[in-house]
């Protein structure tokens, strides 16, 4: 008897030590731990609350496997805050990859330091604001809507809403780079050739003294200003994430033109300027886009404001996180494997009209892994 008890305490210790390794070895939902992390840089709430929020729906998606910070609200002037938020994700070692979206003024030279210590370290870059053969040459992977071709689109499609006067906001620092100074260029020769009035209207740069809530008070006085100056066929185009949400609210109240955000996407000012609330649908797009249509048929207003159907910094987003994932698992031939990204991308892309383009530099040429991102625009009217 004695011997048939204590071969069954032997069996129970056994069990436990076997369930004990596998506790230690597998995640809480059954799957094995992965031995690597992946580091998500965004903006706050205030600057970029789309991929802030994206960013979290990694760490629901992935858990601990995703670790994320943020760059500071005043990242023009804050850019060593910047390097040292990097610089703090890159300090752990399981951190194999770092995706950054947006990769604000201050990047390039995060990446450098990282570098200095971990040169191994993967990095993909959405919304570069900086020099782009610059960027190119310090990420692994670039990515930025196609502002080059929206410099056509944009005009276009306010064209076709209506619009007589077309007012672009923007301001020094913004204009000062490449893609949207090569942008505003193309808009003002595109209106031109479509009898519209392009007027350039210089706005408070949310980084200065004037901060998020000057820039987004301005929105909301000037709107009005111009729409009682050149009429309801006005169309309205910001190059700021911040300034959005006023104006999708303003644009609303005053009956005028939207033709696109700065970063088109269904969460991006949409929800906030509606009174939306995406609580439980963070990532449903097409919950989204009905939510939108509906208060903007409601105000008469579906025809006149407009969109892209595809949330492109979370896309960026996501699509780095993957591309990360399968190179840390061995599944891209280099640090950058064009056939894997794309594959990548247009699957989390599927059916939304994604054309991807690389940019080319006048001084260097084409820039192989800076992916330019032009998606076909949502018409809530249809």
């Amino acid at each position: 008897m004695f011997k048939k008890v204590l071969c069954l305490l032997m069996v129970v210790a056994m069990l436990l030590s076997i369930a004990g390794c596998r506790d230690s070895s597998e995640t809480s939902t059954g799957g094995k731990k992965k031995d690597y992390k992946i580091g998500i840089i965004t903006g706050t709430v205030s600057q970029g609350e789309e991929e802030f929020q994206e960013a979290q729906n990694m760490v629901k998606k992935y858990g601990d496997m995703i670790v994320t910070a943020t760059y500071p609200d005043n990242f023009s002037s804050e850019t060593e805050t910047t390097i040292a938020n990097v610089v703090s994700l890159a300090s752990d070692p399981e951190v194999k990859a770092i995706v950054f979206v947006q990769a604000v003024p201050g990047a390039a030279a995060a990446i450098d330091k990282v570098r200095e210590t971990r040169p191994d370290m993967l990095f993909v870059c959405g919304v570069a604001a900086e020099d782009p053969a610059t960027i190119a040459s310090k990420a692994d992977i670039v990515m930025l809507v196609d502002e080059i071709s929206m410099g056509n689109t944009i005009p276009q499609k306010a064209h076709e809403m209506g619009a007589k006067t077309f007012i672009h906001y923007s301001f020094a620092r913004h204009l000062s780079y490449a893609t949207i100074a090569a942008r505003r260029e193309l808009m003002v020769a595109k209106c031109k050739e479509l009898g519209i009035e392009f007027v350039d209207v210089t706005a408070p740069d949310p980084t200065g003294d004037a901060g998020v809530s000057g820039a987004q008070q301005f929105i909301i006085e000037d709107v009005p200003r111009q729409v009682a100056k050149y009429g309801k066929d006005t169309a309205f185009f910001s190059t700021n994430c911040s300034m959005q949400e006023p104006l999708i609210r303003t644009i609303l109240n005053e009956k005028a033109i939207y033709p696109q955000q700065c970063c088109p996407s269904p969460y991006h000012g949409y929800p906030a300027g509606l009174g939306i609330d995406v609580t439980g649908h963070e990532g449903d797009v097409d919950y989204m886009i009905q939510q939108i249509k509906s208060k903007l048929t409601e105000a008469g207003q579906e025809s006149r404001m407009a969109t892209w159907g595809v949330p492109i910094n979370m896309l960026m987003i996501e699509a780095g996180v993957e591309y990360a994932i399968k190179y840390c698992e061995g599944e891209t031939k280099d640090r950058h494997d064009p056939e894997v990204f794309k594959k990548v991308i247009n699957k989390l892309a599927d059916g939304l009209g994604l054309k991807l383009s690389l940019y080319k530099d006048e001084n260097v040429g084409e820039l192989k892994n800076f992916y330019m991102l032009l998606c076909d625009f949502y018409d809530f009217s249809k």
